[in-house]
């Protein structure tokens, strides 16, 4: 069970890295031209791809660490950082419909948990 706690925190900072690698994407989009030179110097850009490499080496590891039908479901955590990360940083507002929808994705993920716990 302790190697599953472990898998469960290594797949939340994988979520948050590719929740940031997203922010950033929309960054580099935002100033995206389609030309070989303003897209490999798009810096917004290489950071979130960098980023969403990053959390996909971390899911790696905590995939060696649990089981995947334990910690699959944690990735949709990303939904909520996303949400968070654009309310904040790129002022986007949320509905009633999307917070309903954060609060059921946390009950799913406390439920996915508390199956593992008591399997």
């Amino acid at each position: 069970m302790k190697k599953s706690y472990l898998a469960i925190i290594i797949i939340i900072i994988c979520t948050i890295f590719t929740s940031l690698g997203q922010l950033f994407l929309k960054f580099g989009a935002n100033k995206l031209e389609l030309a070989f030179v303003p897209i490999i110097t798009n810096i917004p850009l290489i950071i979130g791809c960098a980023l969403y490499g990053i959390g996909a080496i971390i899911m790696v590891f905590a995939l060696k660490h649990g089981d995947l039908s334990l910690i699959y479901p944690f990735l949709s955590l990303s939904f909520i950082w996303v949400a968070l990360l654009s309310l904040i940083f790129l002022g986007e507002h949320l509905v009633f419909m999307q917070w309903l929808g954060i609060i059921i994705i946390i009950l799913g993920v406390i439920f996915v948990a508390r199956g593992a716990k008591s399997a």
